[in-house]
């Protein structure tokens, strides 16, 4: 079962506000009213409270939440970032000028004003906000002492969770322990980037000691944080600043100890067919730490809806969709030959996609590819896609720990590990639907010898060098691929030269392994917070 996302809380963010104002006029606590003071006395008010910081994590666009004028907010993606701005992906849609801002993205032209940027900046913060009134508040409430630290765990995991899309975006970011008001927030000042880690870290150990493991929570709370959650999110981090910049002194030691603690907590597998974890069937599966919940309504866009518009945005301009994040063909080649993954991650011509054809049509396509891992039947609204977005999966705790496992010496530990991912990847099925009307899964008949596992002897750079290519093609158009360049030190190589030049001319100026490209700082916030700009912009 999927739980709903909550309705948005306006009413919390207004009483946070306006709470304190209250209390010198009101001797008595409104009756039926939701108030700061009784949130967290009430544990469905208390769930909602966390819920709300919930729902932040799955707005595309909306609002500027708390701006009177209702300033709008355009669409902001993962893939925006994670695949356009590497060699996984192009940018698509009905012809090379729609959608400019994301060419912008894509060519390094980025200007203050980038409507993803602006949106990935607001709402992160947005959810901060939210996850400071549970964090700030939930001690003093009266709702039983295991909900009470299970919610407070929650709110941790998810503040860090915003803090680390921004310091990888942005770097060095304000960091906010509790909510400020509209005097407080001239007074902002950047932290480094080690600083916002080290605020990152704290949340996420903070987290993991507060949450339970997976297999305690209830069916109706799948998709809650967890231990395991907060856990791999930690090796992440560490893993990201050991090939940017490692100012809080991190180790290998550190990510495959802390990935072990994942394996050994027995509480994730592999999901036995790679084909069904992107859909319905795999949502909270065995394989996941952590996705963003999504259902689908006959709301539109905006943060009312309880979909998504991740779908509309990636789907073929034949069927219903909009036609962005095109895979290149660079990503196809990586495949090894009949490695049944590759079909599962693109749409190629003419291809059936759960029992519908989908002809590509080069005139509204850049590369001659669909990512079929966004492929859904159209929902009741367009806007309202039911797809879960997978954030961390084991086959990543996986990887991680044969990265760290190599640096440390450990070859033969770390190529067993990739076998286990290979192994699953030879043994899966065609993607579902590849027969006309029909929802099957079929096999793949895939020839022996495909996939073979690594060597035992392998080791060193070659070791390496097949860690992150399995990376690749396990992880294609999931998000992942231009953060993995940028670790690892090859993102610049990969770019053209002028788009490089223009790259290099943002990189932060903190002492860094790898250099570390970064996006600008909100126009609007930059000056109302009086933020330094990020380098060249």
């Amino acid at each position: 079962m999927k739980p709903t996302r909550a309705a948005v809380l306006l009413g919390l963010l207004i009483t946070t506000a306006l709470a304190s104002g209250c209390q010198d006029f009101l001797d008595k606590e409104p009756l039926g009213t939701t108030t700061q003071d009784n949130l967290f006395r009430d544990p469905t008010n208390a769930v909602q409270a966390i819920n709300a910081v919930y729902d932040v994590a799955a707005w595309d666009q909306g609002p500027k939440w708390g701006d009177p004028t209702g300033q709008y907010v355009a669409q902001t993606y993962e893939w925006m970032f994670g695949d356009l701005m590497s060699d996984d992906s192009e940018k698509g849609g009905s012809s090379p000028s729609d959608f400019l801002s994301l060419i912008e993205l894509k060519t390094w032209n980025i200007p203050p004003s980038n409507p993803p940027v602006t949106t990935l900046w607001v709402h992160s913060f947005t959810g901060i906000a939210r996850a400071n009134t549970v964090i700030n508040n939930i001690d003093a409430g009266t709702i039983d002492a295991a909900l009470k630290a299970r919610l407070k765990g929650e709110a941790l995991f998810l503040r860090a969770y915003f803090y680390f899309n921004l310091v990888k975006g942005f770097g060095g970011v304000p960091l906010f322990e509790k909510n400020v008001t509209p005097a407080e927030a001239p007074n902002a000042t950047r932290a480094t980037i080690a600083q916002t880690y080290a605020f990152i870290e704290k949340d996420l150990k903070a987290a993991a000691a507060l949450l339970p493991e997976k297999g305690a929570y209830a069916a109706a709370d799948n998709g809650r944080a967890t231990k395991g959650a907060a856990t791999g999110y930690l090796a992440r981090v560490i893993l990201y600043q050991l090939g940017t910049v490692n100012g809080n002194n991190h180790t290998w030691q550190e990510v495959y100890d802390l990935t072990s603690t994942v394996i050994s907590s027995g509480q994730y597998s592999l999901l036995a067919n790679y084909a069904a974890i992107h859909q319905e069937i795999g949502e909270n599966s065995s394989e996941s730490l952590f996705e963003i919940q999504f259902a689908t309504s006959n709301d539109g866009y905006g943060p009312i809806s309880v979909g998504t518009t991740n779908n509309i945005f990636q789907n073929n301009r034949r069927t219903f969709g909009y036609g962005f994040n095109n895979p290149t063909q660079n990503l196809v080649d990586e495949f090894e030959p009949n490695d049944p993954r590759r079909e599962v991650t693109v749409i190629k011509n003419n291809d059936i996609v759960l029992g519908i054809l989908n002809p590509v049509d080069l005139t509204q396509n850049a590369t001659g590819y669909f990512n079929r891992k966004a492929a859904i039947l159209a929902p009741n609204a367009p806007e309202s896609g039911p797809q879960n977005i997978r954030k961390l999966r084991y086959a990543d705790i996986l990887l991680m720990k044969a990265e760290a496992a190599a640096q440390l010496g450990k070859s033969a530990e770390a190529v067993a590990l990739v076998n286990q991912v290979r192994q699953r990847a030879r043994n899966s099925t065609r993607p579902p639907g590849t027969t006309l009307g029909s929802l099957a899964y079929e096999p793949a008949n895939t020839p022996p010898g495909t996939l073979p596992d690594l060597a035992p002897g392998l080791s060193g750079q070659a070791l390496l060098n097949a860690i992150w290519h399995e990376r690749r093609v396990e992880f294609g158009e999931e998000s992942l691929r231009l953060w993995d360049l940028i670790r690892t030190g090859r993102y610049f190589s990969i770019l053209p030269a002028d788009v490089r030049a223009r790259a290099q001319s943002h990189v932060a100026t903190e002492q860094s392994v790898n250099p570390m490209p970064l996006l600008p700082i909100s126009l609007n916030d930059a000056q109302t917070w009086k933020l330094a700009q990020n380098p060249g912009y």
